[in-house]
């Protein structure tokens, strides 16, 4: 069998997509999976061994300059990128029109997806030969292990696998914002990562209270790690290192090299974003805080201590969340 996969974004998206991916690694030994993700997130699909060949799409960064001849031929360049196979199935996980449009319905196969109940987007079931009822209001990791399971004629079952286990070796080590090196020599002490950005604004939470967390960790012998990426993050995370002394901030890195550091840390404590997402996956007992996304949706998954605190609207107390860090620790 072959099958195409798409699932191109976001980063959170792509992590909780892999146990789906060892659902039909488990079932069909022999399958050749292929995969079509934002070129800004191409590599996560490469973790997963059983994924052979990753399609790069730009839709992000194509939807803004759709006139331009670069954009053309780049689309050009793609659409036969990923009409080179023909799949006994295309299963496109994402629900949305510009999935299923742009991208499904574009590859050499039959199409299965969301109807247009279950859908994100109901007017991508439109574009789909077999159409599937999956409930909404579920983890994600679940729906997309059920949709697998309806597209391809399986009932998953046992615990979510990602996979990730590969990334588990100890990292290179690395120079941190004050200058130091992580890890030190002889460093044995516990770290924790720590990721107060988020990808919207509306997704923060107070600074004061994050503060306060990293107070906590260090009172109970736990460095934290502050993590970053744009401009924005790294001023946010440079402000909560220079207001709690002993808060240590990662220089920007590889994504692979990031996940390897997450894999050794003692616990993560981040908003709803797809490094937190990672860090889950890899094991790591991790606490979520959600202030703008609807938790039932994306909860932190994983085969570790995970614990999902708020909701949308609902950011949760400082006094809930320093409870579920000592839980963490505890675990």
């Amino acid at each position: 069998m072959r099958l195409l996969i798409v699932r191109t974004s976001s980063m959170g998206d792509l992590i909780h997509t892999l146990p789906a991916v060892s659902d039909v690694a488990a079932r069909f030994p022999q399958a050749r999976i292929d995969w079509v993700a934002e070129d800004s997130f191409a590599e996560i699909p490469t973790w997963h061994p059983a994924v052979g060949r990753v399609i790069p799409v730009a839709l992000r960064r194509w939807r803004h300059a759709w006139w331009q001849p670069a954009t053309l031929r780049a689309f050009g360049a793609y659409r036969r990128d990923l009409r080179q196979s023909r799949y006994d199935a295309v299963v496109d996980l994402q629900g949305l029109i510009k999935s299923a449009a742009l991208v499904a319905a574009a590859a050499r196969g039959p199409v299965h997806g969301l109807d247009r109940h279950s859908a994100r987007e109901p007017l991508a079931a439109l574009w789909y030969r077999h159409r599937h009822a999956v409930a909404r209001m579920q983890p994600a990791v679940l729906r997309y292990r059920s949709l697998m399971g309806l597209a391809l004629g399986y009932m998953p079952d046992g615990e979510p696998d990602f996979a990730l286990g590969h990334l588990l070796t100890p990292p290179a080590s690395v120079v941190l914002d004050d200058g130091s090196q992580w890890p030190g020599p002889g460093d044995d002490a516990p770290w924790a990562a720590i990721m107060p950005s988020a990808s919207r604004d509306r997704k923060l939470w107070p600074e004061a209270d994050w503060q306060a967390v990293l107070r906590h960790l260090l009172a109970a012998g736990v460095q934290p790690l502050l993590l970053a990426g744009n401009a924005a993050e790294r001023e946010r995370a440079e402000r909560l290192c220079a207001a709690v002394a002993g808060a240590r901030l990662l220089p920007r890195l590889s994504l692979r090299h990031t996940a390897r550091i997450l894999g050794r840390m003692r616990l993560m404590v981040g908003l709803d974003s797809g490094l937190t997402h990672l860090a889950a996956a890899l094991g790591r007992p991790t606490v979520g805080i959600y202030c703008a996304t609807p938790v039932v949706r994306t909860p932190i998954a994983g085969p570790g201590h995970c614990v999902s605190l708020g909701d949308r609207g609902q950011p949760p107390t400082l006094a809930a969340v320093l409870d579920a860090v000592d839980a963490a620790l505890a675990a």
